[in-house]
C-alpha cells in the first residue's frame, strides 16, 4: 500500500484545478501541456510528505514520480529529498542522485525542477566536481533539464560560491525560452544579492544582448536609477 500515493489523492480539491492548470500552462502549445492536477497546493504537499516519508519505499516513490497527477510527482520527489538527507551513507546518497536524473522526462514544470533540484542536486555536489550541470544546462534533451543546470547552483550561492552560477548563466545567456531566461536572471540576482560587484562585472559585458527578461531579473534588486541606466543601455 504506497501512504503517500493514497494521502495525495485524499487531498484532491477539484475546485482547484482549473486555475492551477492556467498557471502551469497546460493548454496545446504551452510548456506544461496535457499536465494533470488533483488541485492540492504546495503546502498541503509538504505536510503529507513529512507525515509519511518514512514509510514510503523507493519503489512507491517511483510510483508517485512516474503519476500522471502533477501534484503526486511532487510528493514523490519531496520525498525523495527526505531519504537523501537522512541517508546514512554516501552510496545511498548516490543511489538518490542517479534516481532523480534517471526521471528527469518526469520533472517538466518549473515548479518540479525549482523545488527539488538544489536540495538534492545542488547539496550533493558542494563537495564535488560539478561538470555535470554544464552538462545538463549545455546539452540537455529539454528546457527542465537546462533549468535543473542552472537552478541547481543556488545551492553554491546561498554558500557564496557564485563561480559556478555565473560561468552556467553564461551557457544559456542567449536561450531563447522564456523559462531559462527567468531561472538565469533569477540565479543572478541571488549572487547580486550576495556580491554585487560580482554581478555587476558579469552583466558589463553582456547586459547590452542578454534577453530583457533575464536582465530584469537580475537588476531587480538595484537601485532604481541604476536599473534604468541597464535598461537604457547607459552602463
Amino acid at each position: 500500500m504506497n501512504t503517500l500515493l493514497i494521502k495525495m489523492l485524499s487531498h484532491a480539491n477539484p475546485a482547484q484545478i482549473p486555475g492551477l492548470m492556467r498557471f502551469f500552462k497546460t493548454s496545446p502549445g504551452q510548456y506544461g501541456e496535457g499536465d494533470k492536477f488533483l488541485g492540492i497546493k504546495v503546502p498541503v504537499t509538504r505536510e503529507v510528505v513529512k507525515q509519511c516519508w518514512k514509510e514510503v519505499s523507493p519503489a512507491e516513490i517511483e510510483e508517485c514520480v512516474n503519476s500522471e497527477f502533477h501534484e503526486v510527482r511532487l510528493a514523490g520527489l519531496l520525498a525523495l529529498i527526505q531519504k537523501f538527507n537522512h541517508c546514512k551513507d554516501t552510496l545511498a546518497q548516490q543511489e538518490c542522485i542517479d534516481f532523480y536524473l534517471a526521471h528527469t522526462e518526469k520533472i517538466n514544470n518549473w515548479d518540479l525542477v525549482d523545488l527539488t533540484c538544489y536540495p538534492l542536486v545542488g547539496e550533493w555536489l558542494l563537495d564535488k566536481d560539478r561538470t555535470l550541470l554544464y552538462e545538463l544546462a549545455q546539452n540537455g534533451k529539454t528546457i527542465w533539464e537546462q533549468r535543473i543546470g542552472i537552478v541547481s547552483t543556488m545551492t553554491f550561492v546561498r554558500k557564496g560560491q557564485l563561480e559556478d552560477t555565473f560561468a552556467i548563466a553564461d551557457i544559456l545567456l542567449h536561450h531563447q525560452h522564456d523559462l531559462i531566461q527567468k531561472a538565469n536572471g533569477w540565479l543572478l540576482r541571488e549572487c547580486g544579492k550576495r556580491n554585487k560587484a560580482a554581478l555587476e562585472t558579469f552583466l558589463a559585458t553582456r547586459y547590452k544582448t542578454m534577453s530583457r527578461t533575464s536582465l530584469r531579473y537580475a537588476i531587480e534588486k538595484f537601485p532604481e536609477e541604476e536599473r534604468k541606466s541597464y535598461l537604457r543601455g547607459e552602463r
